[in-house]
């Protein structure tokens, strides 16, 4: 049975217990909810792959709640380390090379010779980890492949049964991952668009390269980073992007105002704001597959989004929600 705890002292110092004992605790960030486990604790990473149905060759992110933490696991150039001054605690993510005393288990990093590491802008993900004794990989607490949780009610309805506890925070304020810059190499690469727009990461260290495209993720079996797949994000529906329109058998995740007639809407933002599309992104994809599906409708239309800022994000989100699952 899986427990609710709260986010107080008590639920806290019981969740980090549970961590240290092995088990598998999902916790909010400002990003979406994350599946908890000891990183140095191979059985317990191991268990996170198997409550997610989660491929092994897809890496995780550990998180920290400290840079000084994170970077005493990897190989941190001047680049990073100016990169966690200025965007940790947040939703960064960066990929570096695993350093020579490394205690994170091989099996949180699919066996490469790079980390993924991140520090969290959440006050009790961050106090959560440093009482389980820091180095939590947490990929996010969904079915591998699935629409993120942004709440706790999404985890329970994902992995209840499956997992040891929840630590209920309420929403994710940002709703979107994490953006992943791999650093390991002479140029930093963006992998992943995330919560932290990529012009936020330029004006500070200057342009930086492209990664794996979705096309391309597919075959890949030495991925850097999580959120690689081809098919990912993905509700059952299928999902039919850059609709002007809904049929009649479509539900519609719109955005903007006066968005066209359909049966079923979630408006992603009305005000044509991308930060808060992305906050509603998620838990929109959710909804309407759910509702959608008990009407007996057959997919779910997709309005444009902007590229701009954390549209980027949303994009990168919403087209490998609309790909093929095989």
């Amino acid at each position: 049975m899986t427990r609710l705890l709260r986010p107080d002292a008590g639920g806290i110092a019981e969740a980090a217990g549970l961590l240290r004992g092995g088990g598998l605790v999902a916790f909010a960030t400002e990003t979406v909810y994350g599946l908890g486990a000891d990183a140095r604790q191979g059985r317990a990473v191991a268990a996170v792959f198997a409550a997610k149905g989660r491929p092994h060759f897809n890496p995780l992110i550990c998180h920290f709640s400290q840079a000084e933490a994170a970077f005493a696991e990897v190989q941190a150039s001047a680049v990073a380390v100016r990169l966690a001054e200025q965007f940790w605690p947040g939703p960064l993510t960066m990929v570096l090379r695993r350093g020579a005393n490394s205690r994170v288990d091989l099996l949180a990093g699919a066996g490469l010779d790079t980390l993924a590491v991140r520090v969290p802008a959440h006050a009790v993900a961050r106090a959560l980890i440093a009482a389980a004794g820091e180095a939590i990989a947490a990929p996010s607490a969904n079915r591998s492949g699935g629409v993120s949780p942004t709440a706790a009610a999404h985890v329970m309805a994902d992995l209840g049964g499956r997992i040891a506890a929840v630590l209920d925070c309420g929403p994710s304020s940002l709703g979107i991952e994490s953006t992943v810059l791999d650093m390991s190499g002479e140029r930093p690469r963006l992998l992943r668009p995330g919560g932290l727009p990529v012009e936020a990461i330029e004006a500070a260290i200057g342009v930086v390269g492209r990664g794996i495209i979705p096309a391309q993720a597919g075959a890949a079996r030495g991925l850097r980073s999580p959120g690689l797949l081809v098919s990912h994000y993905a509700p059952r529906l299928p999902v039919r992007l850059g609709a002007v329109d809904a049929e009649k058998n479509e539900a519609l995740l719109a955005f903007g105002a006066h968005p066209p007639p359909a049966r079923l809407v979630w408006n992603l933002s009305e005000r044509g704001d991308v930060t808060e599309a992305a906050a509603r992104l998620f838990a929109g994809l959710r909804w309407l597959d759910a509702a959608a599906l008990e009407l007996g409708l057959a997919g779910i239309a997709v309005m444009a989004v902007p590229m701009d800022g954390l549209g980027l994000a949303i994009n990168d989100r919403l087209a490998r929600a609309a790909a093929p699952t095989s």
